[in-house]
């Protein structure tokens, strides 16, 4: 019998528990969409739950400061860990699974991603080092204190994976498309931090992001794509490139920047937008294969680092 995929709420989030998992998806949605990902990504987040995962949709208040939306992402996580192992086992459901953190992989689209990102920077060990190289001095002391406050002793997100979706590293700009409003704000201080700059500074000099897979989109006028256009103005070509010594594994399929958002009808993927897809027959819908596909993928590699790491302790 299939299981039902069916979100209950629990905490800040909406947790689909799969009765016998093989893995937790933590999804992160984009802008506006990513304050309701149960609605907008309904149907990607089905098909990964009938592939054997538990899905952990997590919503996300807006804010310029993206340092403190990525930790607060990792409070929820570490607050839902036991709240998931007691539901799971009052359903009669398998509960170890929920116990390691190395079957957790993060999931996110557009905005959703960069927080997913600045959780990996904050993995490495070298993070305050990284971030005093790649931030202004006025603002670098008064970051690194306080993201230092709020983590901790964690150590974020290691040995967990990660998948971008046509990944845009936003900043003001990207916010408020009014420019000269956005370079004001960015003067004030009161623009978005860490900015694209910074943030790609971190990501060059990272020693991480060895678990991490993107998928790209060829008509992608956000994030950008594999081809047609310079570093300057495609994350997805600049994180490409510079993540290629990392063997990032990658994937670009047909369609625009909002292709992860829809809900079935009959045979057809909608989202009722005239500037994306609008609707579009399932049997023309390749996301979710290519993305059981990476998923596969990186739990090999993860598999296999960690044999590395225990051979060589």
């Amino acid at each position: 019998m299939q299981p039902s995929f069916r979100f209950q709420p629990l905490l800040f989030s909406w947790v689909a528990l799969h009765p016998k998992p093989k893995g937790v998806i933590q999804f992160v949605g984009g802008a506006f969409f990513g304050s309701f990902p149960t609605l907008f990504y309904r149907y990607f987040l089905s098909q990964l739950f009938e592939a054997g995962y538990t899905i952990v949709a997590l919503p996300f208040r807006f804010t310029f400061r993206h340092w403190s939306v990525a930790l607060s992402l990792l409070d929820e996580q570490q607050r839902l860990q036991p709240e998931i192992i007691a539901l799971a086992a009052r359903s009669g459901y398998e509960t170890d699974i929920y116990q390691h953190p190395e079957n957790y992989t993060w999931i996110g689209h557009s905005l959703g991603c960069k927080y997913i990102a600045l959780l990996e920077l904050l993995s490495d060990d070298q993070w305050q080092a990284n971030l005093q190289v790649c931030t202004p001095s006025r603002q670098t002391q008064v970051q690194r204190q306080q993201i230092s406050d709020r983590l901790g002793s964690r150590s974020a997100i290691r040995d967990q994976r990660s998948l971008l979706l046509a990944p845009d590293i936003s900043d003001t700009e990207s916010a408020i498309p009014i420019k000269p409003l956005a370079k004001l704000l960015d003067r004030l201080g009161l623009g978005v931090l860490p900015d694209r700059q910074q943030t790609l500074c971190l990501i060059d000099r990272s020693r991480l992001f060895n678990l991490t897979s993107l998928i790209s989109f060829d008509h992608d006028t956000i994030a950008g794509s594999i081809n047609g256009q310079d570093e300057a103005t495609s994350d997805v070509l600049w994180l490409v490139k510079h993540l290629e010594r990392q063997h990032l594994i990658q994937a670009e399929l047909a369609g625009k920047h909002l292709e992860p958002i829809g809900v079935r009808i009959g045979q057809w993927i909608v989202d009722f937008n005239p500037l994306d897809k609008f609707i579009k027959p399932l049997w023309l819908r390749d996301l979710e294969p290519v993305t059981l596909d990476i998923l596969k993928t990186l739990e090999e590699r993860s598999r296999a680092l960690s044999g590395r790491v225990k051979v060589k302790a």
